[in-house]
């Protein structure tokens, strides 16, 4: 075991114990602070759009499926229940038949509207991340301002 000095700061590192700019006035210094919280501020501004952008694509994700569910809901009445209700028209009176398809096609509707209205509901348009940043951000600020 060789006996060799104590590991300390890096040779050419600043000692964190001293201050950085020592000649610098409290003035100066809590403008210093001001900068870098509005710089904090708009950093954290950025984040949250990028949230809020990622949300509004599962939204529109979701918007999407509801009306792709309801144009092929509309589509599939129109060719598929003239063809499905002369068919049962075979079997019983016309009136009865054309309401047996279109009850139907109105279940699968429904249906795919609950889906659709379901990935609605499962976004959340609120920048959770953001927030608890910003939070912590502010009791950081309200920390240092207290001790300045």
């Amino acid at each position: 075991m060789s006996g060799g000095p104590v590991a300390g700061p890096a040779a050419g590192a600043p000692d964190p114990t001293e201050p950085k700019d020592p000649d610098r006035s409290l003035t100066e210094l809590l403008s210093s602070l001001s900068t870098d919280v509005s710089d904090l501020v708009s950093t954290q501004l950025e984040l949250a759009k990028v949230e809020v952008k990622e949300e509004v694509t599962k939204a529109a994700k979701g918007a999407g499926m509801l009306s792709g569910g309801a144009v092929a809901g509309l589509v599939a009445i129109v060719f598929l229940s003239h063809a499905a209700a002369w068919g049962l028209a075979a079997i019983i009176p016309d009136p009865l038949a054309f309401l047996v398809v279109g009850l139907v096609w109105a279940a699968i509707a429904a249906v795919l509207a609950l889906q659709g209205k379901g990935k609605l509901q499962a976004t959340d348009p609120v920048p959770h991340a953001t927030v608890a940043e910003l939070e912590r951000d502010r009791d950081l600020a309200q920390e240092q301002m207290s001790r300045g």
